[in-house]
């Protein structure tokens, strides 16, 4: 099975230090859901959007291409965890309620997926795709972490990661509905900023390359921005959530 894999490699730091998701946003998702049956978690990397799901939905069937994130995953009893690609999940068509796409929707093979996501949605069910860029703690904070993103580390961004950054604009052919704004907020010390911009796959791509760690780059100026390395800090990343649903007419029934 090949696929695009760049978190593999730093699977349990990708778990330790990725945002959370807010309840809101599963509440939402299962207010507009046909029925709370069966929700897919697709890309699900450590699992974080499939156990949010998993409070709402009578099951979730979780899939990720890489055997190492499904590995780290958060287990939880109505979650059914599985290695594989989006483009070909093996779920039997037409039996979810809801997919999520969490932070995942831009390394898909977009059109293999969205056919592959109706033939797996319900008439009426749901597609809802979110991501979120750069983050909001401080000015000061904020122009130090935008630096090493864009100057340091950003040629080594793998070319979709311009989909993130454009994914309010992305192709998305279902029928649109407009949901609320929803932002992931957690408490970090100086720490868990260090380890989550070192789970970036352009910062492990730049190791890769040049056999040195870009951190050491903004080390003093992010520490100087900081103050005090073990103050905790709110931690804001504004999130972009598209969301669409599949018509009558594209069942594979009629």
């Amino acid at each position: 099975m090949t696929f695009k894999d760049h978190f593999s490699k730093q699977a349990a730091d990708y778990a330790k230090f990725r945002p959370g998701y807010p309840r809101e946003l599963f509440d939402y998702l299962g207010s507009i859901a046909p029925s709370r049956q069966l929700a897919w978690d697709c890309g699900t990397g450590n699992g974080q959007a499939a156990v949010g799901l998993a409070s709402l939905f009578d099951r979730v069937i979780a899939t990720d291409a890489s055997e190492k994130q499904i590995a780290k995953a958060d287990p939880h009893e109505r979650v059914e965890y599985r290695v594989a690609p989006a483009e070909n999940s093996g779920i039997e068509s037409e039996t979810i309620d809801l997919i999520m796409v969490a932070q995942a929707l831009h390394w898909f093979d977009l059109p293999r997926f969205y056919e592959e996501a109706r033939r797996a949605l319900k008439s009426n069910g749901v597609l809802a795709a979110s991501a979120y860029n750069l983050l909001h703690i401080e000015p000061a904070i904020d122009a130090v972490v935008n630096r090493y993103y864009y100057e340091v580390v950003g040629p080594f961004w793998p070319p979709e990661r311009e989909l993130v950054e454009n994914f309010a604009d992305l192709p998305f052919p279902f029928h649109k509905i407009d949901p609320p704004k929803f932002e992931m907020m957690t408490q970090w010390n100086l720490e868990y900023l260090v380890g989550y911009l070192g789970s970036w796959s352009s910062t492990q791509r730049f190791i890769t390359a040049k056999d040195s760690d870009p951190l050491d780059e903004i080390a003093d100026e992010l520490h100087a921005a900081w103050g005090n390395a073990k103050q905790t800090r709110s931690v804001i990343w504004p999130l972009t959530l598209r969301v669409g649903m599949k018509a009558i007419s594209e069942s594979l029934a009629t």
